[in-house]
């Protein structure tokens, strides 16, 4: 047996959705096994730093650290901002997916990572190395678009135009996807962050209240929306922080209206993208997008209402994929598993 086939025999290889806010992880054979937001928490004990948790445990931690500890988040926008900490975070999230094994078979497994469209060379130059430097045998790039697609059970090997906006934590990417090709493309650095920054910085100037990331996310889930039903009840969210003139803990009370007014600016902004892509998009495949609509997928898809906020805007049918957040993950899945998909797939 060669070395090669070895490894391949030997390794768990994987598909992984890198995102800003979550990672997600499918594993060949088995599926998605597991989903853990994109943080990484370093402690420094006598000049000396080194991580202390990663993914769920992370994430508990933000805001509430010592001087000694600190939250990070290695990828803003969908790529890489701190590259060492990326690959701790990366190799941690290997070793899980391999159950804890260490060693060197077990530590070579062939990886799809999904990369926004819009990134450049050296975005993706930087995701490679990082993955390479995590213990990765192979690395195969595919753009968060295709493998979204591939995800929600779009036709994207037939001669058919098909379009799919993926509202990520970092990026909110268009395609227009026809023939496993992406024949129009819009990569926006907007999405959920976004959002979370539009609320914080909302109550902030209107109620002189700051709050953290963790509790505008909460916010967000919870009570967000793009769009308020005519004749809908008025419903009124409690939301707890640091009282800016005081600065004393307490607490206000704010409207959902409020949190759609906060929230119109990033959700104008990937309605502009949309429509950008239609603009461009060859007369031939927008016929054909008429017909089929426009598939939302990712986290921000889940917003209340935003799906008809992009009906509204553009005038075509929406429909959220039925299961949104992993989409991007199922669908470099399946690239790897499948040969008849591996067209998909690069190296840069």
């Amino acid at each position: 047996m060669s070395l090669y086939e070895f490894f391949r025999r030997s390794s768990v290889d994987l598909a992984v959705d890198l995102g800003t806010a979550n990672t997600v992880v499918f594993v060949h054979g088995r599926g998605i096994v597991f989903t853990e937001p994109s943080v990484v928490a370093l402690e420094t004990v006598n000049g000396v730093t080194s991580v202390r948790a990663v993914g769920d445990d992370a994430k508990l931690m933000m805001g509430k650290t010592p001087d000694n500890v600190r939250t990070v988040r290695p990828l803003r926008n969908g790529v890489i901002a701190d590259i060492d900490v990326a690959e701790q975070m990366i190799k941690y999230f290997i070793r899980k997916a391999q159950g804890g094994r260490r060693g060197l078979a077990a530590s070579r497994p062939e990886i799809v990572i999904c990369v926004p469209s819009g990134s450049t060379q050296v975005e993706r130059r930087a995701i490679r190395e990082a993955v390479t430097q995590a213990g990765a045998r192979k690395v195969w790039l595919i753009d968060e678009p295709m493998a979204a697609a591939i995800g929600a059970g779009l036709p994207i090997n037939d001669p058919v135009g098909s379009m799919i906006v993926d509202i990520g934590g970092g990026t909110t990417e268009v395609g227009i996807i026809s023939v496993q090709g992406l024949a129009m493309t819009m990569s926006v650095r907007v999405g959920g962050d976004r959002m979370d920054d539009a609320i914080i910085a909302a109550v902030r100037r209107y109620h002189n209240l700051i709050i953290g990331e963790a509790t505008a996310e909460r916010v967000k889930k919870n009570f967000g929306a793009a769009w308020i039903e005519e004749g809908q009840e008025p419903v009124t969210v409690s939301i707890r922080g640091r009282d800016v003139t005081r600065g004393v803990p307490h607490e206000i009370q704010v409207t959902q209206a409020e949190l759609v007014n906060a929230l119109a600016e990033p959700v104008s902004q990937i309605v502009q993208a949309v429509r950008a892509a239609l603009e461009n998009t060859a007369p031939e495949i927008a016929a054909d997008i008429i017909d089929a609509g426009i598939m939302m997928t990712g986290g921000g898809s889940l917003l209340r209402g935003i799906d008809k906020v992009l009906a509204e805007a553009t005038g075509l049918p929406v429909s959220i994929a039925e299961n949104p957040l992993d989409c991007v993950a199922l669908g470099a899945g399946k690239a790897l598993e499948d040969p008849g998909y591996r067209g998909v797939l690069h190296t840069a």
